[in-house]
């Protein structure tokens, strides 16, 4: 792939040149917000040949889009609802991912479904599996398979006899989503766009009726400056309505926060060879493989109206995933199996009041003044679709003519040469002196970057050695993800970077003094920075923790809210500035 003059490392030199370009160059569109969609618009203009600049107030995927089920899928669940358009794109979306766009990030995950009816239940199962299996044109992973309960319970030894009467496997996808959206942004980058990360818009700039940009405020330092462009869009999720009214135009939709909790248990607390899907009364829950060791059980579907940078699991929401899990398992799980707890809001359109409108899934775009397009709700697979019907809408306000969007066609950074890697595990095992199963996990983290990751350890062996109390990682991975993945503080590394907080029993606590003093050199860290990290990390854990004890949702976000921020000057929540 040839290289654009503007990097696709996100580190501190781009980081200061973004800067200046944000406060000195005008742009075609300037994104705001930095999950899977705001990325995903950064990519799709990109590579329309357009200037473009994306500014998140905290970090790549700090919200929504690091916070998910894991799971890149077609939404089983929706043909129930008849919502057949929303699985048909998503499946395609998914096929695409798997083949061309991110087969090191998307991975083929086959599950179980228990059937727990005699008679009708297979035939119904199997018909709507059907449809799942050939709506978006799957290719990439194989069709359904029909198993008797033995079969099942073959497959599955930890789920109670009782608890099912046959059972039928099918696939889905599974993905690191805050991997993918890094990986999305630096695509992005790699293709032009400025993407600059702790950077908070704080008010909009017009010119009689039009908006013409955003007054941006740096949340590291709290310096400020204006940012022009044609158009602004508005990708901020559950955040949507917050920065509709900064900008003191009336909009078009609202979002409502909906709080979704998983847990991560060890791997050998379930005994399965399968991921499990399990109806319940109102939803269903999911049993995903998280990497060699993990299980992670999710989701709640609860009302959030409080802190929307930090929702907090409750109690009673981890009692509720357990007593479900429990009902099916012969070895039930505890509160002490949990080596991790995190909270996510899923941003559902609604109408004007809840009486006249329909949460769903389904994603809205609009330009809702000239200059500024607003898009929210929608599903994490569709995030390249949300993100050129977004353009599309912008493109009325770019005095040129644009190019249709090509991201189907555009694989994002490590996916080509992925597959030719693969099939040269042992050689790059032995060029680096690294074993073959690390090998195999940087190649399902970085693709064919792997060169890139292992090469800042030329001359530095130590750096290819184990983090010590988080030793699924390499300490050169850290160093990574500082120097161009765009991490800005320890919880960048630790929470998203890599899935260390979620995957160790003490939340990467051990481990975080060692990665601070590894990233240090690069961040420009003194000893007073990395004890404020550190300390800042440990507190953030401790309200987490202290927060997953309590009753009820409004306990809960007051004890998470005594942590202090990473990022001190990030305003939350955004104060109502003139323009």
């Amino acid at each position: 792939m040839a290289k654009h003059p503007h990097s696709q490392f996100l580190g501190p030199e781009q980081r200061a040149a973004a800067w200046e370009r944000l406060g000195k160059e005008p742009f075609d569109v300037i994104v705001i917000g930095g999950g899977v969609v705001g990325a995903g618009i950064a990519l799709d203009a990109a590579t329309r040949g357009l200037e473009v600049a994306l500014v998140e107030a905290r970090d790549l995927a700090a919200g929504t889009s690091s916070r998910s089920s894991k799971m890149f899928h077609g939404g089983l669940r929706y043909l129930e609802m008849f919502e057949f358009g929303l699985v048909r794109e998503a499946l395609r979306e998914r096929e695409l991912a798997l083949s061309k766009l991110a087969p090191h990030l998307v991975k083929p995950l086959k599950f179980l479904y228990p059937l727990t009816h005699f008679g009708w239940e297979r035939p119904y199962v199997s018909a709507g599996l059907l449809l799942y299996d050939t709506m978006g044109g799957a290719k990439s992973v194989p069709g359904q398979h029909h198993l008797t309960r033995h079969g099942a319970l073959r497959l599955a030894p930890g789920l109670k006899r009782s608890a099912l009467t046959g059972g039928v496997t099918y696939y889905d996808t599974l993905v690191d989503d805050a991997r993918h959206t890094m990986t999305v942004a630096r695509t992005a980058a790699h293709y032009g766009a400025t993407i600059r990360t702790s950077t908070q818009v704080v008010g909009f700039l017009r010119e009689a009726d039009r908006v013409v940009g955003v007054k941006v405020r740096d949340s590291e330092d709290g310096r400020t400056t204006e940012a022009r462009a044609s158009v602004v869009i508005n990708a901020t999720g559950v955040w949507t309505d917050e920065i509709q009214a900064l900008s003191h135009v009336r909009g078009r939709f609202h979002v409502r926060a909906s709080k979704g909790v998983h847990i991560v248990v060890p791997r050998d607390r379930i005994a399965s060879d399968a991921a499990l899907i399990l109806r319940t009364p109102t939803s269903v829950l999911f049993v995903i493989p998280w990497g060699s060791n993990h299980w992670v059980v999710g989701t709640t579907d609860t009302d959030w109206n409080l802190d929307l940078a930090h929702p907090a699991a409750t109690k009673a929401d981890i009692d509720y995933l357990l007593d479900r899990i429990n009902e099916v398992l012969v070895t039930p799980l505890t509160h002490a199996d949990i080596t991790g707890v995190y909270a996510g809001l899923r941003p559902l359109l609604a109408g004007e009041s809840d009486e006249t409108s329909k949460l769903s899934r389904e994603h809205a775009v609009a330009r809702i003044a000239p200059g500024l397009v607003a898009i929210a709700g929608g599903k994490y697979t569709t995030y390249r679709v949300m993100a050129y019907d977004a353009v599309d809408a912008a493109l009325v306000d770019i005095p040129r003519r644009v190019s249709p969007s090509v991201t189907e066609k555009v694989p994002l950074l490590g996916a080509d040469g992925y597959h030719a890697l693969l099939n040269q595990v042992p050689h790059l095992a032995e060029k680096y002196g690294v074993h073959p199963y690390r090998i195999e996990h940087l190649l399902n983290r970085y693709g064919s970057l792997i060169d890139e990751v292992l090469g800042l350890a030329d001359g530095k062996p130590d750096l290819l050695q184990p983090i010590t109390a988080a030793p699924a990682y390499l300490q050169v991975e850290a160093l990574y993800a500082a120097a161009a993945e765009g991490a800005l503080h320890l919880d960048d590394i630790l929470a998203r970077r890599t899935r260390i907080s979620i995957e160790y029993a003490d939340r990467g606590v051990d481990c975080a003094d060692q990665v601070a003093r590894l990233v240090a050199p690069v961040l420009g860290w003194e000893e007073a920075d990395i004890a404020r990290e550190v300390s800042t990390y440990q507190a953030r854990v401790r309200a987490e923790i202290e927060s997953q004890t309590q009753p009820d949702d409004t306990s809960a976000d007051a004890l998470r809210l005594e942590a202090p921020e990473a990022r001190r000057e990030v305003l939350d929540p955004v104060p109502l500035t003139a323009d």
